[in-house]
């Protein structure tokens, strides 16, 4: 299948560039293009991409906001913040407010194009090791630090709580499988039991809750 793209991002040669790298990949099309956040709302309803590569500064709306009102209308489309900075105060926001995960705009056209995939297919861009220094950083950067939520954690099997400490580690789940000695799909059914448990959207929230509630503290 052809994964879809709507981009972001209120530079036009941002746009044209990223849109030009994603159409010479395979399997990848660009299918819209939109300038601020509330023109990506309405291009994510009438588009219906799969991924959507979100720049967090813009006029308008934010990326920030746009996140949130994205995921709070339940679309299926995965949205992928872009930024200039490796720290962006926002970053961690956009997290919580539901992205899949965030590349740094300097990105190659491989790292690109992996991470829309990645991304698409239902997987958190936590692997590198950028990514998961930034969530440790944004964690710690939270207003209302909490400790572990006993109702949340609760629900959790021990098994289901390993697994959900791995997933903020990074790991992928062919190397939670491995770690854990079981078999991936063993770990599938794991993660979406955790997601359904703590009413969480996908594997990045999951991570952020991870560091939130202190099931994982920073090293």
């Amino acid at each position: 299948m052809t994964i879809r793209v709507l981009i972001v991002d209120d530079q036009m040669m941002v746009r044209e560039g990223f849109s030009v790298l994603l159409n010479a990949m395979e399997g990848i099309e660009v299918v819209g293009e939109a300038v601020d956040g509330r023109q990506a709302i309405a291009q994510v309803a009438a588009l219906r991409p799969d991924v959507v590569l979100m720049d967090i500064r813009m006029p308008e709306m934010n990326g920030l906001e746009a996140t949130r009102q994205i995921v709070a209308a339940d679309a299926d489309a995965k949205v992928l913040v872009l930024t200039t900075f490796d720290l962006d105060e926002y970053v961690y926001q956009a997290l919580r407010a539901g992205a899949s995960g965030f590349l740094l705009k300097d990105a190659s056209a491989r790292q690109l194009a992996e991470g829309v995939r990645v991304v698409a297919a239902g997987e958190a861009l936590l692997a590198p090791s950028v990514t998961k220094r930034l969530i440790v950083e944004f964690s710690k950067l939270a207003q209302t630090p909490r400790t572990v939520d006993p109702v949340g954690v609760a629900e959790l099997t021990e098994r289901e709580t390993e697994v959900l400490v791995l997933i903020a580690q990074g790991l992928s789940n062919g190397e939670i499988a491995d770690r854990l000695v079981v078999a991936e799909s063993t770990i599938k059914t794991h993660v979406s039991r955790i997601l359904v448990k703590l009413g969480l959207r996908d594997r990045t929230q999951a991570a952020v809750f991870a560091y939130e509630t202190r099931l994982v503290t920073p090293a």
